[in-house]
C-alpha cells in the first residue's frame, strides 16, 4: 500500500487538486466564503437564483458593467522646508504642519478638506497638497510662503502623494464593498508619461451610477444652524465623519418622514461634540426649535424666528435638517450622553440615506477625482452583450479542445496515449478555474484567452513527453521510461522557464490592463502544469506503456 502511494503520489497530487478545484467551484460559499454578519449585504432569493450553477465571478467582458479610469485632482510641493522636523531629536512638531495648513487654506479660501500638510516617513520629508482645479502653482507656492515657507514655484507638480493614492483606492474599495458591489475592483496604474490614474471596475452597473459613486468627495458633517450673538444665522461645523465610531444600516425614521442612520460617535470626540451642543443652547433654548424643511434635493432656509437646526450635510450640501429632541437635549444638558454617545443622522429619502451610511463607513476620498472628458476613459459594455461575450468564449474554449484532441489522435492513432494527454490537460483547466473561484478572481476575456493558452501549451508539452518516451522504440521497462521522462522534463521544464520570465512584466506592469490577466493566468497554467499535471501524465503514461502497477 504505501509502495503503491510512493510510486503514484504525482498522480494521487493530480487527483486532490482537481477534487478541491471542483469544491470551490460548485459549493456553495467555495475555499474562501464570505461569512456572515450584521455587516453582510443581505442576500434574496431572486438573487441566489441569478447567481448560476458555479461559484465563478466575471468581470466587465463578461458580465457587463462599466470601467473609468481618471487622474486625482490635486498639486504637491515635496520637501518643503516646514521647520517641523527635529533632525536631531527625530521629532515631527505637528502643531506647526498644522499652522501651515491652516495658513495655507486660509491663503487660498479652500475648505479643510482641500488641503493636506503631513509628514511621510518614507523620505522622512513634509509635503504639501492642495485638491482643488481652481489653484495655480504661483498661488499655491504664495500661500505657502505666507506660511513661512520656502518653496520655488517650479518645483510644486501636479497629481498628489502615493499615500494619498493609496488611501483613494482603499477608500474606493470600502465603498464598492459597502455598497454591496459583488466583483468591483479599485486600482492605481502608472502611465508611460508618469502620470498616476485611478481604476475603478464595477460589473453590472452603468457609467452613471459609476461616476456618481466616485464623484463625490464623500465628506460627511454635522453643522449647527443657530443664530449668533447678533441674531443672524450662521452655520459652524460640529461633528466630522472622522469622529464618527461606528454606524447601522439606515432606517425609516421613527419620528415623521424620512430616513435617519444611527452613528456612535468616537469617545474622545464626544465631549467636545456635547459642550459644543450646550454652548449653543441646543440642549435648553433651541430644543425643538427647527422648522427647515426640504424638497429632497435641498432646504429651504427662508424664515423668520430663530432657527437651531442639526443639518446633515454630504460634500458641502446640507441634505436634511433636524431639531434636537427632548431625550438627546436632557441627556446632553446633563452631562451623560458622552458616555453612550449615539444619535441619528437624518436624511430626506432612502438614497441620501443610503449614501450617506455608505460614506461614513468607507470615509471620504481625500482629493476629488477627475472625470473631465479629456482626462478621464471609460469602458462600459452592456449586460446583453457581455452574456454573448460568455457564450462566444465557452464555444471557442469547447472548440480549440475539440481541435486539440483531433489533431492529438491524428498524431498518435493510440487512444492510450491521445485520451490521457486530453484528460490531462482539462485538468489543469479545471484546476485553474477552481482556483479562479477560490481566490474570488473575476474572470474576463483576457483570462479566457490566457486559459485557451494553457490548453496549447500543456498539450505541447505533453507532445513533448509523448514523444520523447516513445521515439526510441517500444518502453517495457520502468528504468527505460523513466530516463527518457527526465530527458523531457528537463525540456519542458526550461520552456515553463522561459514562458514565466516571459510574462512576468505582463503580469507585474499595473499599467497594462487586460494584458495583466492574460499573463497571470498563463503563470498560474504553467506552475501548475510544471508542478502537478506533467508528472501525473508521466505516471499515467508509465501504467499504460509499461503496464507497471
Amino acid at each position: 500500500m504505501l509502495g503503491s502511494i510512493k510510486e503514484n503520489w504525482r498522480l494521487i497530487l493530480l487527483v486532490i487538486f482537481v477534487a478541491a478545484a471542483l469544491f470551490a467551484l460548485f459549493v456553495p460559499g467555495g475555499v474562501f466564503g464570505d461569512e456572515g454578519g450584521t455587516d453582510a449585504v443581505e442576500e434574496t432569493e431572486d438573487d441566489a437564483v441569478e447567481e448560476g450553477l458555479t461559484n465563478l465571478e466575471y468581470g466587465l467582458g463578461l458580465d457587463g458593467g462599466t470601467r473609468i479610469s481618471a487622474p486625482v485632482v490635486g498639486m504637491t510641493a515635496e520637501d518643503i522646508d516646514s521647520g517641523a522636523i527635529d533632525e536631531e531629536e527625530g521629532v515631527i512638531d505637528e502643531q506647526r504642519l498644522g499652522e501651515i495648513e491652516t495658513t495655507v487654506q486660509d491663503d487660498l479660501e479652500l475648505a479643510a478638506a482641500d488641503v493636506r500638510v503631513g509628514y511621510h516617513e518614507d523620505d522622512n520629508a513634509v509635503h504639501a497638497e492642495v485638491f482643488s482645479e481652481e489653484v495655480d502653482e504661483s498661488e499655491f507656492v504664495d500661500a505657502l510662503a505666507a506660511a513661512d515657507v520656502d518653496y520655488d514655484a517650479g518645483d510644486v507638480r501636479d497629481g498628489v502623494t502615493d499615500e494619498t493614492r493609496a488611501e483613494i483606492v482603499s477608500t474606493l474599495e470600502l465603498r464598492i464593498n459597502e455598497a454591496g458591489l459583488s466583483g468591483g475592483q479599485a486600482t492605481e496604474r502608472a502611465a508611460v508619461g508618469g502620470e498616476h490614474f485611478v481604476v475603478v471596475e464595477v460589473p453590472d452597473m452603468g457609467e452613471e451610477e459609476l461616476r456618481e459613486l466616485i464623484s463625490e468627495r464623500g465628506v460627511v458633517e454635522i453643522w449647527a444652524y443657530h443664530p449668533d450673538e447678533n441674531g443672524e444665522q450662521v452655520n459652524e461645523t460640529v461633528l466630522t465623519g472622522e469622529e464618527i465610531a461606528d454606524v447601522d444600516p439606515p432606517r425609516a425614521s421613527e419620528e415623521g418622514d424620512g430616513y435617519e442612520v444611527p452613528v456612535e460617535v468616537e469617545p474622545d470626540a464626544a465631549p467636545a461634540f456635547q459642550d459644543r451642543m450646550n454652548d449653543l443652547e441646543f440642549t435648553t433654548t433651541g430644543q425643538g426649535q427647527c422648522a427647515l424643511r426640504g424638497d429632497g434635493e435641498t432646504i429651504n432656509f427662508d424664515h423668520d424666528d430663530p432657527q437651531y437646526c442639526l443639518l446633515t450635510v454630504s460634500d458641502g450640501e446640507p441634505v436634511d435638517a433636524h431639531s434636537m429632541g427632548p431625550r438627546l437635549a436632557d441627556n446632553m444638558h446633563g452631562g451623560d450622553w458622552e458616555h453612550s454617545p449615539s444619535f441619528f443622522m437624518g436624511a430626506q429619502s432612502q438614497t441620501q440615506a443610503h449614501s450617506l451610511s455608505v460614506d461614513l463607513r468607507a470615509g471620504s476620498l481625500p482629493a476629488p477625482i477627475d472625470l473631465s472628458p479629456q482626462s478621464s476613459q471609460t469602458f462600459s459594455i452592456t449586460p446583453a452583450l457581455a452574456d454573448q461575450f460568455k457564450l462566444y468564449s465557452l464555444f471557442i474554449g469547447v472548440l480549440s479542445v475539440l481541435a486539440v484532441s483531433g489533431m492529438v489522435y491524428l498524431r498518435y492513432s493510440d487512444a492510450r496515449v491521445a485520451a490521457p494527454m486530453i484528460i490531462t490537460a482539462l485538468a489543469e483547466v479545471v484546476i485553474l478555474l477552481g482556483f479562479a473561484a477560490a481566490i474570488r478572481m473575476p474572470l474576463d476575456l483576457s483570462h479566457v484567452a490566457g486559459f485557451i493558452a494553457v490548453v496549447g501549451t500543456g498539450v505541447d508539452d505533453l507532445i513533448v513527453i509523448a514523444d520523447e518516451v516513445m521515439s526510441e522504440g517500444e518502453v517495457n521497462q520502468q528504468k527505460i521510461f523513466d530516463s527518457r521522462f527526465r530527458k523531457a522534463f528537463w525540456v519542458i521544464g526550461a520552456a515553463a522557464a522561459t514562458t514565466i520570465v516571459a510574462m512576468s512584466p505582463l503580469a507585474v506592469l499595473s499599467g497594462l490592463g487586460d494584458l495583466r490577466g492574460f499573463a497571470i493566468i498563463t503563470i498560474l497554467g504553467v506552475l501548475i502544469g510544471v508542478l502537478v499535471t506533467r508528472p501525473a501524465y508521466g505516471d499515467i503514461l508509465r501504467h499504460l506503456l509499461t503496464g507497471d502497477k
